[in-house]
């Protein structure tokens, strides 16, 4: 996280990563050969190697990859409740640095992308593209995101998602705060739309140990409102239970709707916590 320049720091979070995310090797008629494999009956014969007909006097077929590339657009909360620091740097600097980092990943297999970023009630889009010039304006963009206001509500925004009926990744980092259920509605309307959507949800670790630097007190970056942080093993306790209750209900919401959730704790290396989802998105069938 102390890496400045993003283009770099991207490079170096998946540097020797697999590439995964998105991509998509279909069997098929391409133009890259991937293998052989037996004449099978209702095989089209077109695609049938006959050279090696004549050489073996046995019939195989030419399988291709079809690799597919598709549009992932990184949505980015950058409300102020993202300025929530754990240690030298906050929510929004691990948000930027990560969707630097898929940004990276997604263009360097050919995809387009995109970056949404939602503060003061509004949402500020640059659309889905694949040239290098764009995704160095997505890396500029990021550089200079500042957190500030709330999400607001999907409705004003929506029409941004209404665009070619095409298959899209989006990819949504938040920290999940809400006074209204304006991010549980935002996901509902994505999903209406039916497009692949995955979730990382940002935490910072001194929001799970209570660890503030010695301070009584918090204040609700959002709304100014101050809460005493609780002190003694059996209200420790309590927050605890609360806590995961509540991390508990936002990753059955998300399923619920189909899209993909992980936790990002922001006291653990990220280039870990994506390798173990991408592992178990593959593991899963994703793709």
């Amino acid at each position: 996280m102390a890496i400045k320049d993003l283009s770099l720091a991207a490079r170096r979070t998946m540097d020797g990563f697999m590439a995964g995310i998105n991509k998509s090797l279909v069997k098929g008629v391409g133009l890259e050969f991937s293998q052989y494999r037996s004449y099978q009956p209702g095989d089209d014969l077109r695609w049938l190697d006959w050279k090696r007909v004549a050489r073996t006097d046995r019939y195989f077929i030419r399988e291709s990859e079809l690799e597919t590339s598709i549009s992932v657009r990184l949505l980015v909360d950058a409300s102020k409740s993202m300025d929530h620091r754990d240690g030298s740097f906050s929510k929004l600097d691990y948000a930027r640095h990560l969707a630097a980092a898929l940004a990276w990943l997604a263009h360097s297999q050919g995809d387009a992308v995109g970056l949404y970023t939602f503060r003061d009630g509004q949402a500020y889009a640059a659309p889905a593209r694949r040239d290098p010039q764009h995704l160095a304006r997505v890396f500029h963009q990021l550089e200079h995101l500042t957190a500030g206001g709330v999400v607001g509500d999907a409705v004003s925004y929506r029409h941004i998602f209404l665009g070619e009926q095409k298959r899209e990744l989006l990819v949504f980092i938040t920290d999940f705060y809400e006074r209204s259920g304006e991010i549980g509605r935002m996901l509902e309307l994505l999903a209406a739309l039916r497009h692949e959507i995955i979730v990382f949800h940002v935490i910072g670790g001194n929001e799970f140990s209570l660890d503030y630097g010695g301070y009584s007190q918090v204040e609700d970056l959002e709304t100014g409102q101050r809460v005493v942080v609780p002190s003694g093993t059996a209200l420790q306790g309590a927050y605890g239970e609360r806590l995961a209750a509540w991390l508990s209900g936002v990753r059955m919401g998300c399923l619920d709707l189909q899209i993909d959730y992980q936790l990002m704790r922001m006291d653990e290396p990220m280039d870990a916590a994506l390798r173990k989802y991408l592992k178990g998105r593959m593991g899963a069938g994703g793709v």
